[in-house]
């Protein structure tokens, strides 16, 4: 049965989130972490439930569709972007969808939160550097946005990056795509879109199926 629209978070200023412990406790980060999209990055699947053309808020921070339906990430995410990138974390996207360039339209037209509105200690008001950015903008690991395996994914990101699978930690909404450690990459299911909590775990099943 086909998965419903999900309520989706609510547009509000948020008290800016404290960076976990364990992106600074001295001990190995995978070097990339790579995320699915619907259901993972967003409540929603792109290709069944958007109807193009889309039209971003004000604040770039939400797009609408045709239908007038409403998008956006997950609350957790614009904080998670920022706090892996600034840990030194490559980030990367593995999407099974039938509309990738729509998947790539909704990353370009999202937009993050400045740094100082998310995080702790983030880079004060005036700073040049502290403005909304594009999504897309944080994925330097790469995007493979297509409709195939998880496994073609994870082959053409190794290839693209030089990072060896065993150094990647993947969130999924699904569990088939658990096969992705047939490659050595370190896989966690996420159930109600990826959050904070979902992050320090996947990392510590990544340090113990490393042994560090």
């Amino acid at each position: 049965m086909p998965k419903k629209l999900s309520k989706q978070p609510t547009l509000t200023e948020t008290t800016p989130a404290a960076l976990p412990s364990i992106l600074s406790d001295g001990r190995p980060l995978p070097r990339a972490i790579v995320f699915d999209l619907d259901y993972t990055l967003w409540p929603f699947w792109v290709d069944t439930h958007v109807y193009p053309p889309l039209r971003p808020n004000a604040a770039h921070n939400a797009c609408t569709d045709k239908v007038g339906e409403t998008f956006a990430f997950y609350t957790d995410v614009p904080s998670i972007l920022h706090g892996l990138a600034l840990a030194g974390v490559k980030l990367g996207v593995a999407s099974r969808t039938h509309a990738p360039d729509l998947g790539r339209e909704m990353l370009k037209l999202l937009h993050v939160p400045p740094l100082s509105s998310v995080l702790e200690g983030g880079a004060e008001g005036g700073s040049k550097k502290d403005k909304p950015k594009k999504a897309i903008e944080f994925f330097d690991a790469g995007l493979e946005i297509y409709p195939s395996s998880k496994i073609r994914h994870f082959e053409a990101l190794g290839k693209k990056t030089g990072i060896p699978h065993t150094e990647m930690l993947f969130f999924d909404d699904e569990s088939r795509n658990k096969d992705t450690e047939s490659l050595g990459v370190t896989f966690h299911l996420v159930r109600d879109g990826v959050n904070w909590n979902a992050i320090v775990n996947g990392i510590e099943k990544w340090r113990n199926r490393r042994s560090v």
